[in-house]
């Protein structure tokens, strides 16, 4: 069976990266958005409600079913609760990639997720919430140093400041729900992991590619990445792994990982979804694939072609 794929969020940098991967495959693909694309952007997409809308996933299945889609990729941080709770609600001919409710859940709330993975031994940054602090110096103090505020959900650079104590902040009119980490100065990577899914024998592996330009500098989305060679940052993604099998997640698993200054690796969030590099990590793509006959489509002969699985972590 060829795959006929619906990709949520196509106007985004994950959704445009994942829907060209499947264009270069021959395989069909719809997008989706909250927003009309400008003309020419080489792929038709539907406009559907934000993940904040009741009917958002009611308007996803109703476009499946109209569209005869058979396997959907969410890439819409907001929206990926919703789908694992009711991702049965799309039928039983229709694969949702995306992980189970709960740890789903846990990565989708950086608070929680760094509750889950400090639990478990999985290095994070020191953390906690502005309540915890009396000001902002308070929490510099405590964490050791410089530290980054920003929502507890949110993706990519949204929201997100650096305090050093060179400026004045309004700690106490902070938005609600942000969480206060100790921030990490190290080079920051983008681990890429398959966890185990329940529909097909792939085994897990991490693919490790390092962000060697940030958007705002020392923080936010990378606007140049690389992938690393064979054998080079290999803690990096032990401790992805670590983090994604702590969780709990299944398929496709977006971490965000720094070095302290003395080169130890932490986490920093989870997105439990494909992300905006999985262009560097083409494999990732081929195991959500795997279970489909594709007679236009040889893994091997594209792996051969691209220089793809150069440095696989199992």
């Amino acid at each position: 069976m060829k795959p006929r794929v619906l990709v949520t969020g196509a106007g985004g940098p994950a959704g445009r990266a994942i829907a060209a991967q499947l264009k270069a495959r021959g395989i069909p693909v719809l997008g989706t958005d909250i927003r009309e694309l400008p003309a020419g952007a080489g792929l038709t997409v539907v406009p559907v409600p934000p993940a904040s809308d009741p009917d958002m996933v009611s308007a996803l299945r109703r476009l499946v079913v109209q569209e005869g889609i058979n396997l959907v990729i969410p890439t819409v941080s907001e929206e990926l609760p919703q789908l694992a709770a009711f991702r049965s609600a799309f039928g039983a001919d229709v694969r949702v990639i995306i992980g189970d409710p709960g740890p789903v859940a846990l990565a989708n709330d950086k608070l929680f997720t760094a509750w889950q993975l400090h639990s478990a031994g999985v290095p994070v940054p020191r953390f906690g919430v502005p309540r915890d602090f009396a000001d902002a110096d308070a929490a510099m103090a405590a964490l050791g140093g410089p530290i980054v505020v920003k929502p507890r959900v949110s993706r990519g650079g949204r929201g997100v400041i650096v305090i050093d104590g060179s400026e004045e902040v309004d700690w106490h009119h902070l938005p609600e729900g942000q969480i206060v980490q100790e921030f990490i100065p190290g080079a920051e990577y983008g681990p890429m992991v398959f966890g185990t899914p329940a529909h097909n024998g792939t085994a897990p592996f991490v693919v490790v590619v390092e962000k060697t330009e940030l958007a705002q500098g020392n923080v936010g989305n990378a606007v140049t990445t690389r992938r690393a060679v064979a054998g080079e940052a290999i803690d990096v993604g032990n401790v992805a792994m670590a983090a994604v099998r702590s969780l709990g997640l299944t398929g496709p698993v977006d971490v965000d990982v720094r070095r302290r200054a003395g080169g130890t690796p932490v986490v920093l969030e989870i997105n439990a979804r494909f992300g905006a590099n999985s262009e560097r990590a083409p494999e990732l793509l081929d195991a959500v694939l795997a279970s489909f006959a594709l007679p236009s489509f040889n893994p091997a002969s594209f792996r051969q072609s691209t220089g793809a699985y150069a440095n696989v972590l199992v």
